[in-house]
């Protein structure tokens, strides 16, 4: 049977794999957020970046949308993923931090991303009402236009909760981090 300390080596190796690597069962996630009404909300994200030593992922999105305004006023999240083909999930728990246009780290990922990518920021906010009779067209400089409304979240796990399903046996642990992301408890839980 694995330690708690390899499963938690295991589990963010598959993370900062998946951040690379577009079929990877982990490269979407549910990020999990409360709103203004103390709702639970729930989007699919796609994981662009994993730092392993400090327990950070990295997520982009539109700071006109709803997730950018609740994390603003509520910077606690949990993310949630799993890998059909591994039937590990993943559920995490933790805080985050805002990188709006101008920052940095939003600067440097928007470098990066292709002009495609880039230009998906320069439609209406997400959440309008559009005309679906009307298809989605890349404008020339669009790309330019959406820096604008381009963000980064950096998601920081102050616990990991890791499950895997067997035909015999599941099989689930709870890991806890320090803020400086070291390991600092672990426990296997009945699943």
């Amino acid at each position: 049977m694995m330690k708690p300390e390899e499963v938690d080596n295991s589990a963010w190796s598959i993370l900062e794999a998946a951040a690379n690597d577009p079929q990877s069962g982990f490269r979407f996630l549910n990020l999990c957020s409360v709103d203004q009404n103390d709702r639970p909300q729930a989007r699919m994200v796609v994981l662009r970046r994993v730092d392993k030593l400090e327990r950070l992922l990295e997520i982009h999105t539109d700071t006109r949308s709803l997730k950018w305004l609740e994390l603003s006023q509520r910077p606690f999240a949990t993310i949630l993923g799993f890998c059909a083909s591994s039937r590990i999930q993943l559920r995490l728990t933790g805080t985050v931090c805002l990188h709006p246009s101008g920052s940095d780290l939003a600067d440097n990922a928007w470098s990066r991303l292709s002009a495609w990518t880039r230009s998906t920021y320069a439609g209406g906010p997400p959440g309008d009402e559009s005309n679906q009779d009307e298809p989605v067209s890349i404008q020339a400089g669009a790309e330019v236009d959406g820096k604008a409304f381009f963000g980064v979240i950096t998601f920081k796990a102050e616990s990991l909760d890791w499950f895997q399903l067997q035909r015999v046996g599941n099989r689930r642990t709870m890991l806890d981090y320090d803020d400086l992301g070291v390991l600092i408890a672990s426990r296997w839980v009945n699943p």
